[in-house]
């Protein structure tokens, strides 16, 4: 339970709840108990006037006795009806209370996991399997939810039960009370062992569930690929195989199942039989009455159900605890992107690396080596090289997505570690080198990089990013749903619409991570000839490893291996007749051919 302990501040905060919902369930177990009294009372009733009604057989009086008679018995069932429905109503309020409660501390919970997902570094995503994220949030909170509700409702009527019931049973008969209640906990053991049994198998269908949705889903996705590659047989061949898996799995965890009634069945059956079998022995020796022992039966019966309960609750907190077990492990991981001073303040747009080095923790992979440079306010720097020479981490480090191993980057002469995070990054304007896109229209995919944008603001950045006349050839153009990741647009689109999204804000810094490669070169030069009027006063980094777009540049930094190669205007690169106008020559061959 430590690590269910947790909760308990939400259960502090939902405590009314907690407490009607326990009052409510008192109340109801009351009404649960009292029936069986009524009916040992008609039972005693029954026998004992039986036989005086045999004593006034074929007398006058008999009919008035027998009408009587009857009317009593027709009273002590509308009691018990009465009782029934009452009990019903409470029960509704007991889940109405103790339900309701769970439901809202799953809404807690999930905020909070969510909320400190996003407080997370990237270095902490980097790291973790998108699954098991989804996992904390979905699978995890609802066993968690399972033992907040159900486990806590079962569990509070066990107990109240047993504290109303036991000294009642022990009041009537000792002995009775110990042989009813001994297949009670053989009853609750086994159902534990067959439940965990349950449980195991059902994880296991699910683990194989899993496997064959995310099986389908990578066919779906890439059957194009499949088709080129004629592939459909094998695909089918696979897919029959994980089904087969799904089917064992599924046949395992029937057979368990089955094992659960009958079980249940038997050991109440046992408890039955020995209530009734000693019940008889006692009222044989004048000790008990018949509505004793139909009462005793009433009363094994109303406790087999809590119970067998029992033996599924402590399975539902055991795997509850796991599951917070887990849950907390994430929530207590913090992020060390923390800021040290939580300035906000409007930045001009000056970038300054100084002597960094950047190595990744995860991987341990070194990608800056030493670097320096100064971008001023309004100026555009270019930064170029092969694959894997640091590129992309320079922008992450500029937005301090990470942070430097050693060495400093500031922004507008102030240390980046100073800066409040959201106010750094409000500032400025990223495009991705992986593009992602949501999947909703392409107005508020563009609406995303500006809170509350105009249909003004959104046109005229499609416009700059070139793809405001792709947009209008769609059917529903600006209401255009994009698909999953932006599926149903052409790569050069989804990087178009991801360039309106990172200008529509005005950023003070505009940073494009190889924003152009999915683009040919005529759409290229019309995007850079928008670009140059939007980077006019504003901080531009240009990350890419083509050329071209780095003759906007005001500086052009060439990096390999995280450490900068050449350093210098187009033309004072050229000069030097050395890396970078190598690979203006072969980028050129390569265009003309």
């Amino acid at each position: 339970m430590k690590a269910l302990s947790f909760l308990n501040k939400y259960l502090w905060r939902y405590k009314g709840y907690l407490i009607a919902g326990l009052i409510f369930v008192i109340v109801s177990n009351i009404f649960q108990i009292l029936p069986a009294q009524v009916v040992r009372l008609s039972i005693d009733l029954v026998v004992d006037n039986i036989r005086t009604y045999r004593l006034f057989r074929g007398t006058e009086q008999a009919g008035n006795y027998l009408n009587s008679f009857a009317l009593a018995l027709l009273g002590y069932a509308a009691v018990i009806l009465v009782m029934a429905l009452l009990r019903g109503l409470f029960l509704y309020f007991v889940r109405q209370t103790l339900i309701v409660m769970s439901r809202y501390v799953e809404f807690d919970l999930k905020n909070e996991i969510y909320e400190h997902y996003q407080s997370l570094p990237l270095s902490f995503y980097r790291r973790q399997n998108t699954g098991d994220l989804l996992n904390r949030i979905s699978e995890d909170v609802s066993r968690v939810r399972m033992y907040l509700g159900p486990s806590i409702m079962y569990g509070l009527q066990l107990i109240t039960l047993f504290i109303i019931l036991i000294p009642l049973m022990f009041s009537v008969s000792p002995k009775l009370t110990l042989y009813a209640l001994i297949p009670l906990p053989l009853l609750s053991f086994s159902i534990y062992y067959v439940n965990n049994i349950i449980e195991q198998r059902s994880t296991e269908i699910q683990e194989s569930q899993s496997r064959l949705s995310t099986f389908v889903q990578e066919a779906f996705s890439g059957i194009r690929v499949l088709k080129s590659f004629a592939r459909e047989q094998d695909s089918v061949e696979k897919f029959r195989a994980e089904s087969n898996e799904y089917k064992l799995q599924s046949l395992r965890l029937t057979k368990a199942q089955a094992l659960f009634y009958p079980v249940m069945v038997g050991l109440i059956g046992i408890s039955t039989i020995l209530t009734v079998y000693v019940g008889s022995l006692e009222v044989m020796e004048g000790k008990l009455s018949f509505g004793n022992i139909a009462e005793f039966v009433i009363y094994v019966n109303l406790l087999t159900w809590p119970v067998t309960l029992l033996g599924w609750t402590s399975s539902m907190v055991q795997r509850a605890e796991a599951s917070q077990k887990r849950i907390n492990a994430f929530l207590e991981t913090t992020t060390d992107i923390v800021s040290q001073k939580n300035l906000e303040r409007n930045i001009s747009g000056k970038i300054e690396f100084k002597n960094v080095h950047f190595t990744y923790p995860d991987t341990g992979i070194t990608a800056i080596k030493d670097l320096s440079f100064v971008v001023e306010p309004g100026e555009s720097i270019a930064i170029i090289g092969t694959t894997g020479s640091g590129k992309s981490t320079v922008a992450a480090l500029t937005l301090r997505l990470f942070d430097v191993s050693t060495g400093e980057v500031r922004i507008d002469d102030i240390p980046v570690k100073h800066y409040d995070l959201t106010s750094l990054r409000n500032q400025c304007g990223y495009v991705t080198q992986d593009i992602f896109l949501f999947s909703d229209t392409i107005r508020n995919n563009i609406a995303f990089g500006l809170t509350k944008a105009t249909d003004e603001a959104i046109i005229q950045a499609a416009k700059d990013a070139d793809v405001y006349h792709n947009i209008m050839d769609f059917p529903q153009k600006f209401e255009t749903r994009i698909g999953e990741r932006g599926i149903t647009l052409s790569g050069g689109q989804k990087q178009r619409v991801s360039i309106a999204r990172a200008i529509i804000r005005e950023p003070a810094i505009l940073i494009l991570d190889d924003a152009l490669s999915a683009v040919d070169t005529q759409t290229e030069n019309r995007i850079l000839n928008n670009l140059s009027r939007i980077m006019n006063g504003r901080t531009t980094m240009i990350i890419s490893h083509r050329v071209s777009s780095a003759k906007l540049a005001d500086k052009i930094i060439v990096l390999h291996e995280g450490q900068v190669a050449e350093a210098g205007s187009h033309s004072e690169l050229i000069a030097l007749n050395g890396y970078y106008a190598d690979l203006v020559q072969k980028q050129s061959n390569q265009e003309s051919a």
